[in-house]
């Protein structure tokens, strides 16, 4: 039996470990038999309290009970009922009065949740894909009580410039947060910059650094010179997809860096041509799109495939349709086209990559078909940033492409955002921009 609280008693030290919340001993626990729910009595030791201010031995005024939320125990909402300690400077000429003991592990002052309660939702929303709502359902309380204790953490967290440190390779993409004409949300459009620098074992740690609205040199140029030069200056390498807007900002803001055009993209880039390819054609020669049993429309998964993985089935498959017609043969120019521009890539030696690549700059731009011939001309006018993928250890924006993978799955757990604001945090937490040591 737990013991009555006051000066002399002795504490159970089981409890307490239990419990486990420093400074304050466990004196009494019920259960609400209606819901379950832990009601967790506690209370420091007795002492002696000098005023902050003049040091003067204070008077107790008694113990003023402040009820908290606290971490869920064994799938159970919990309260802990804190008996605080109350004193009163006896010095007349001391302008302190009445204060009572604050303990920042336990809680912060005129907070409604435990500091642990905070740090668990926090670890919940990041490591366990958790919603707000799921949270404050697990809390027993409403979503807006559970958002209000953990916006500031997360909010003081990113304004800590320190977390922008070591970035040498830097990726930046679009996405849409939102998908309504709302005016009060603001542009639909986002920019979202990534870490992408590699660590010591040569892993690039992906970690969101920050959103912006818009999709413009403007929007990623201003968020740069944010930064800082001495942040800018330490930026080397620089990924982008195709979008002259990114890459007018990189040039203005980041001199010393090496644009790098991402290989996903140039590679998508190859098989979309392909693809309009095989749609002029077929409506060339059958003067309709393409429908079941059209020889072009049954390869259209072929000709988006790697040649290399392609089955002896597909590879008869494939020839049947080309053989079919003779005006098919454009769309099997197009496909080797396509492949070797992917063989580029897939070259194990850089210096044999690039010699394919500038193969590849010297004559798509003459090929009669005009959809090739439009990609070679894209890729002459990004050369240096195409051809620095060879000379920049491979870098792509990859693990950029890889967080907008988990903005858009949070974005769906969260049933949609109508807040940039709150938005932001949630991204930058659950793609570790608030937290270097943990990357994505």
């Amino acid at each position: 039996m737990l013991p009555t609280p006051g000066a002399g008693a002795s504490y159970c030290h089981r409890c307490d470990v239990l419990v486990g919340l420093d400074g304050v001993h466990v004196i009494a626990v019920e259960r609400d038999d209606a819901n379950g729910a832990l009601t967790v009595t506690v209370e420091s030791a007795p002492r002696l309290e000098g005023c902050p201010r003049c040091g003067v031995v204070a008077v107790s005024l008694g113990r003023p009970v402040v009820e908290l939320i606290d971490a869920p125990m064994a799938g159970r909402p919990v309260r802990i009922r804190w008996r605080k300690r109350s004193w009163r400077c006896p010095e007349p000429a001391c302008p302190t009065g009445a204060f009572t003991e604050q303990n920042p592990a336990i809680a912060a002052p005129r907070a409604l949740l435990t500091t642990r309660a905070v740090d668990w939702a926090v670890g919940q929303l990041r490591r366990e894909n958790a919603s707000v709502q799921g949270i404050a359902r697990q809390f027993g309380i409403t979503w807006r009580t559970a958002w209000r204790a953990i916006k500031p953490v997360l909010a003081r967290a990113a304004a800590n410039e320190s977390r922008f440190a070591g970035v040498s390779t830097l990726g930046v993409d679009e996405h849409i947060w939102h998908h309504v004409s709302v005016k009060d949300r603001g542009p639909k459009e986002l920019t979202g910059m990534v870490d992408l620098t590699r660590d010591e074992n040569g892993q690039v740690r992906a970690r969101l650094l920050d959103l912006v609205p818009g999709r413009s040199t403007k929007a990623y140029a201003n968020w740069l010179k944010s930064r800082g030069q001495d942040c800018r200056d330490r930026v080397n390498v620089a990924t982008l997809d195709p979008f002259s807007g990114y890459k007018r900002a990189i040039d203005d803001e980041l001199e010393d860096a090496t644009a790098v055009l991402d290989a996903f993209h140039v590679i998508r880039l190859g098989t979309a041509a392909v693809d309009e390819v095989r749609r002029r054609v077929q409506q060339e020669t059958l003067g309709h799109r393409g429908r079941k049993g059209d020889p072009l429309y049954g390869i259209r998964n072929i000709l988006r495939a790697g040649i290399e993985n392609l089955t002896d089935r597909q590879w008869n498959r494939l020839t049947r349709a080309i053989t079919a017609d003779e005006r098919h043969e454009e769309a099997f120019i197009a496909f080797q086209c396509a492949q070797t521009l992917r063989a580029a890539y897939r070259c194990a030696d850089p210096v044999v990559g690039r010699q394919a690549a500038e193969k590849i700059l010297n004559t798509f731009h003459t090929c009669p078909i005009p959809e090739i011939a439009r990609l070679g001309r894209t890729l002459r006018r990004w050369r240096e940033a195409f051809l620095a993928y060879f000379t920049t250890d491979r870098a792509t924006n990859g693990g950029t492409e890889a967080v907008n993978g988990l903005i858009e799955l949070h974005r769906r757990i969260a049933r949609g955002f109508r807040n940039y604001d709150n938005y932001r945090l949630r991204m930058l937490l659950i793609a570790g921009g608030l937290n270097p040591v943990t990357p994505t």
